[in-house]
This record gives structure tokens, sequence and C-alpha cells, in this order.
């Protein structure tokens, strides 16, 4: 295999995230055009292109061939066009097949692209075809051990019933409270209102963010990502590539998709985001320390003090204090979701993860404005997609580092 340093992301393009009148081929048309311009590239360059979409069969009815459909608009066709459908991590793991078609030496430029249309006239299409994420034969007994009492049916989506009970095992075995989970909403509207990309964004209190609605305890509205429609894409090169025509960007020194295990859910460095996050660091020869920004999967606000431990960046039982102290804001020393994450910028889930790596790219390039990291050199993101006994189904984690 190539050196992974090779892997060149020459360019990003992102639609904003938002709930629009625009169908899935518009916003990958959007994103792609967007990502093929930055990187100077021609249609007819492309060798191969990797798609992640999460639900559209169940939204709009288009089953089987996704990518297909969605670049032909654009005269993208011929070449092997691969779908992939991994949960919320289906954009991450179309990322990844890429990577390994650059770093492997077997093509010099790919498209990868994330597409999702969650809103429908119906409100409860998108939360339902959410909630599929899960081993459905085992559902009724998961709904009894989570207390679900209304689901999609209710005005949510089953997912945040578990991100619920999630939130107060971990509030039992670390001590986090109510108010840490305002502090991840506080922090990342902030970053969302300096992301026109963002579908939410603004100052708001810890106060105002507990006395919102309530979701499922311990979760208010704002601690719950919305339902969003969006795209983003990414073109990958060899590094070979990229010096022949005069191109540069960051490298993807690690992508590691990894699915999830059984463990103790009581530990949250034992599950799928800190096995693939120990693989990446192991694989870029980096540790948590090199980090200096990080996009991590938010989907809903305790979900993001969790993933500090999974990820090395607080020990055990440590995301509350890491949260409180202000070291994860922009200038705070260690930032994480300075695009606003989940919460703020929206997640439509089979774009989520490329988008991440949109925000990554910029970031690196000294490109993110008011949200932009001082002297980054080094990004991570971490990505996780549907739930099957305790643990999400599917994880992907990349490391980032400037050109």
């Amino acid at each position: 295999m190539a050196d992974n340093e090779s892997v060149v992301v020459a360019g990003v393009g992102m639609t904003r995230f938002a709930k629009v009148p625009e169908g899935l081929r518009e916003l990958a048309g959007q994103a792609t055009s967007a990502a093929l311009d930055e990187a100077g590239v021609t249609v007819a360059e492309v060798q191969a292109a990797y798609v992640g979409n999460a639900v559209a069969g169940l939204v709009t009815g288009q089953e089987m061939i996704r990518g297909q459909v969605m670049l032909r608009p654009l005269g993208i066709e011929s070449i092997p066009i691969f779908n992939v459908e991994n949960a919320c991590a289906s954009a991450s793991s179309a990322l990844h097949l890429g990577w390994q078609a650059v770093a492997s030496g077997m093509q010099d430029v790919v498209l990868c692209l994330g597409a999702e249309k969650l809103t429908h006239e119906d409100k409860t299409v998108g939360m339902e075809a959410i909630g599929t994420a899960i081993d459905v034969e085992m559902r009724a007994e998961l709904a009894e051990q989570v207390r679900w009492d209304g689901g999609e049916e209710g005005g949510r989506s089953f997912f945040m019933d578990l991100y619920a009970e999630m939130a107060r095992r971990y509030m039992r075995v670390s001590g986090a409270t109510p108010e840490h989970f305002a502090q991840v909403v506080v922090k990342n509207q902030h970053n969302g209102a300096r992301n026109p990309r963002a579908q939410y964004g603004g100052e708001v209190t810890v106060d105002e963010v507990l006395a919102s609605r309530r979701v499922v305890d311990p979760l208010t509205v704002p601690m719950c990502s919305p339902i969003s429609d969006g795209a983003a894409a990414v073109v990958l090169m060899s590094g070979s590539a990229a010096r022949r025509t005069g191109r540069s960007g960051p490298r993807i020194r690690a992508s590691v998709v990894r699915s999830g295990n059984v463990h103790d859910r009581d530990d949250p460095t034992a599950g799928s985001a800190a096995r693939a996050a120990r693989a990446a660091f192991e694989a870029a020869g980096i540790g948590p320390g090199d980090i200096d920004c990080a996009e991590v999967h938010d989907a809903s606000a305790p979900a993001e003090l969790i993933v500090y431990e999974q990820l090395g960046l607080a020990g055990k039982g440590g995301g509350p204090e890491l949260i409180a102290s202000g070291r994860t804001r922009i200038d705070g020393g260690l930032p994480v979701n300075t695009s606003g994450g989940l919460l703020s910028k929206g997640h439509p889930i089979g774009a989520t993860g490329i988008a991440q790596v949109c925000e990554a790219a910029w970031q690196l390039r000294g490109e993110a404005g008011e949200r932009q990291v001082e002297g980054a050199r080094v990004a991570l993101t971490q990505n996780g997609g549907g739930w099957l006994e305790g643990d999400s189904a599917a994880m992907s984690v990349h490391v980032l580092t400037a050109d």
C-alpha cells in the first residue's frame, strides 16, 4: 500500500445544511461541482466515485442506484460508482473506500460524496427512516430497555430515547449534569453562528437551553441534532497526481472504519469510537495530544462529552471537566466542533461524515474565517452510525494534516 501521506484532499464542497426544497440531485450537484472546481478537476479526470446515502429508499423511494442518479446530471458516468449505505457513517465510509483506492495506488483521482434528503411533507417520515438504523428484530426489547414512550409517533426519533438512556448512564458514572450538556450546546451554537453553511447558530445561555422544551429526560430540544438536508463532497488525489498537476491540500494520514462491539457500557473508552481512534492514532503516528481541532458526532449534546473520553481527549470520567474548562472552545486550546457540530450545523445523516472532513480541510488551510483555529496543523473527525447492542453499528475516524 502507498504511503498514507500521499492521499491529498484536493478540493472540498458543501451545501448549506438546512430544510430546503431541493432534491438529492440538486444537493449532490452543488457539493460535487464545488469540490471539482476547487480541485481544478474536470469530470473526465474523475476515475471513480464513492457515494454515501442512508435513507433515500425510505424517504424518496430511490434505491440501489442512488449515486448514478445523483451524478449523471453532472456528466459523471461510465466510471465505477459505488453506493455506500452505513447509517450516519455512510459518507465517512464512502470516504474511507475512496481513500483506500488512492492509498493503494488503484486510482489517482476519486470523488467522495455524501448526500441526504431527510425532510418530507410528512414530518414523521424522516424520523421513522432514522429509526431503522437499529436491529429491527430487537426493537421491541430495546424500546422496553430505554422506556420508549412515543418515538416517531410522539414526534421524536427513536434515537433520542437511546441517547437519553446513554446520557443517564453517563451521568451516573461521570458526575455529568444537564448543565454540562447545555454547555456543549452553548459552545456549538456559538460556533455555528460563524459558519455560513450551518443550519442554526446563535448566542444562547445554559439557562435558556435547560428551560427549552424537554424531549426526553435529560434532553431538551437544543440538545438534539435537527432534521436536515444537504450534501458534501471531496476530491481525493494521489500525491503523484497532485505534484504532476501542481495541486495541493491537506493529507489524510489515517482512515479507519470499525463496526460496533459488545462492551461494558459504563466504560466510554471500550466501544467502537475508542477502538477506531486508537487505530487511527497508530496509523498516523500521533496521539490525542497532537490534535489541534476535532469534529465529532454530537447527535446529542451528551454524546460530545462521551466522545471526549473515547478519543482520549479526556480521561475516564473527564468529559464534564473538559467542557466546563472552556478548552474545547475555538480559542480554548483544544477546539471541538468548530463548524457548530451536528447540533448547530445540522445532521443530514448520509452527508455528515464528509462535511466534517470539509471543516477539517478548511481549518488546516486557514480558510475557516471567524471560526479559524490559530495554527491548526492536525485535525481529527469522528462519525458514528446506527446502534447495535449498546454501541454504534459503524464508526469512522479520520486524521488529517496540513500540506
